[in-house]
């Protein structure tokens, strides 16, 4: 499988050689930039200016305390990115327990992934068309704690098995409770360091397609509408080995509704799966519904009909 390498650092690490990591193979960064409703990290605007003078995929995260108030911890990330976030800035929400719990304290599964929806959310509407995505554990993930359908960086550490690039590429992407993350930290010392699922280009892709200077995209009609649609609505039912190579591509970019599946008919599901992709490429209102328009096709890699 196609990766490209990256690392995340904090107020932890120190000063950060950005040119000598970019020289070792190094595409993304991702940075500390806040945590609660109003800790900043100190060392957030230096490390994400070096990032992008070496011409890093940056993004920043913010570390979540699911018992606070989303829109205030949301505010609180907004204002310290606002000046650094731009075309291809990817935003994360940290979302882990502490070992004593005291940040998920008095707060139920179903009370935490609304929390984390609403946070999404209120930076979604600050950042149009950027992408924003969690960082979680298989344990907040089997707890129902992250929506579906959100890019996801996943921590898990095999050990000295698995603590270099070479060796992460070599593994199988992690499947933790059924879903697809784009980016395993695989190591978290002296450095966290990730792969992401994609190659250096693909990334670049998907971080920055969404973000526009003039507005949302407009709509554009696909080659093969009518493969996909029957009397202006959905073709559901249609059966095609396309819909089956849709469905895992629509996974892997973490669009998948699926509670079963993909396959090979056309469901509501995927209809679903596909608006949530095109909305992930920028396009709202109307121009986001199905059909597939050819930009958001050939985005996907699917072969065309």
């Amino acid at each position: 499988m196609t990766t490209s390498r990256g690392i995340d650092v904090s107020a932890h690490q120190g000063p950060q050689d950005w040119a000598e990591h970019k020289r070792d193979g190094v595409t993304f960064a991702f940075i500390k930039a806040s945590e609660g409703q109003h800790s900043r990290d100190t060392r957030f605007a230096t490390h994400i200016a070096g990032a992008k003078a070496a011409g890093l995929v940056v993004g920043a995260y913010h570390f979540a305390w699911p018992n606070q108030d989303a829109k205030a911890e949301a505010a609180n990330y907004i204002a310290a990115v606002r000046s650094h976030a731009g075309p291809g800035f990817v935003h994360w929400l940290d979302l882990e327990r502490y070992q004593d719990g005291r940040n998920y304290k008095g707060r139920s599964a179903a009370q935490i992934k609304t929390w984390v929806a609403a946070w999404v959310a209120a930076v979604e509407k600050a950042f149009p068309g950027q992408r924003v995505g969690v960082y979680t554990s298989a344990s907040d993930l089997a707890a129902g704690h992250v929506p579906a359908g959100l890019p996801l960086w996943y921590p898990a550490y095999p050990g000295r098995s698995v603590d270099t690039y070479a060796e992460a590429e070599k593994r199988a992407q992690p499947k933790p409770s059924g879903r697809s993350p784009q980016f395993w930290q695989f190591v978290g010392s002296p450095l966290d360091r990730s792969v992401c699922y994609m190659s250096a280009a693909d990334l670049r892709t998907w971080a920055g397609a969404t973000t526009t200077e003039s507005g949302p995209p407009k709509y554009e009609p696909y080659p093969g509408e009518k493969f996909f649609m029957k009397d202006g609505k959905p073709a559901l039912g249609k059966s095609s080995p396309i819909f089956t190579a849709m469905g895992k591509r629509l996974v892997a970019v973490g669009c998948g509704r699926y509670k079963v599946g993909p396959g090979p008919k056309l469901g509501a599901a995927d209809v679903a799966s596909y608006e949530a992709w095109q909305r992930k490429q920028g396009y709202t209102g109307a121009a986001a519904k199905w059909p597939p328009g050819p930009t958001t096709w050939k985005a996907l890699k699917v072969p065309n009909v």
